[in-house]
């Protein structure tokens, strides 16, 4: 029965080059190309790994694409699904973890840890959050298949919550609502009891109405009430 290549990628966070900045890695030196540009063989290196090795052995996001396209076209998908491969407009690869209306989780190699580094040379193993503007394809290699039982540690599940809590808060942040609040939202931004939180894309104040409250939140909110209305 075949390891979970998933899980095989998620055991490889923080992997980096040795050394920095060389693109030389241990999926390079499996690969037999090292020293190169290493997302598509990372991808390749983990479904490899899981005893599930792609039809087609290829470095290059692109010639995978193709040939999928031309050999397998029902394996090119519209809606993603944990491990699918993701193909992004960059020049660039991950395996999908999670997806939400707007946006991507995906595991990757050879990116960066933020923003701030390359996107598609960045030099490690990260889980990245993206929009779904940046994909060009999906390609789902297997399906119904089964893998080997790991036993579910509270690390593992606290971590796997916690992506996908941050990724669900993340396609909040628009202020995106329903109009059957609109008066309420009006009395409750205009008598200050609700102040927003940092700035929504479009720069303005950013409320995440349709976010989950806290109870800390909950008091506060009672609180900002009773003292506006001279109740304290």
């Amino acid at each position: 029965m075949a390891k979970d290549p998933l899980k095989i990628a998620a055991g490889e966070l923080g992997s980096t080059e040795q050394p920095a900045n060389s693109n030389r890695t241990k999926y390079g030196a499996w690969y037999g190309w090292n020293g190169v540009a290493w997302c598509m063989i990372f991808v390749q290196w983990c479904f490899a790994t899981a005893g599930l090795p792609l039809p087609f052995k290829t470095a290059s996001c692109s010639e995978l694409l193709a040939w999928y396209r031309k050999n397998h076209p029902e394996c090119i998908v519209t809606q993603p699904k944990p491990r699918d491969i993701i193909i992004y407009n960059f020049g660039h690869t991950g395996i999908v973890e999670s997806a939400t209306a707007g946006t991507i989780t995906a595991i990757e190699g050879n990116t960066s840890a933020g923003d701030s580094g390359s996107q598609s040379n960045g030099g490690g193993v990260f889980r990245r959050t993206r929009g779904k503007k940046l994909v060009t394809a999906y390609i789902r290699p297997f399906n119904n298949y089964s893998f080997e039982e790991d036993d579910m540690t509270q690390e593992v599940f606290n971590e796997m919550f916690k992506s996908a809590m941050d990724s669900y808060r993340k396609d909040l942040r628009d202020n995106d609502c329903g109009s059957w609040s609109e008066e309420a939202r009006q009395f409750a931004i205009s008598s200050g009891l609700f102040a927003g939180s940092g700035t929504a894309p479009d720069g303005q104040p950013n409320f995440m109405w349709e976010d989950l409250l806290t109870r800390e939140q909950a008091a506060q909110l009672f609180y900002r009430f009773a003292k506006q209305f001279g109740a304290v």
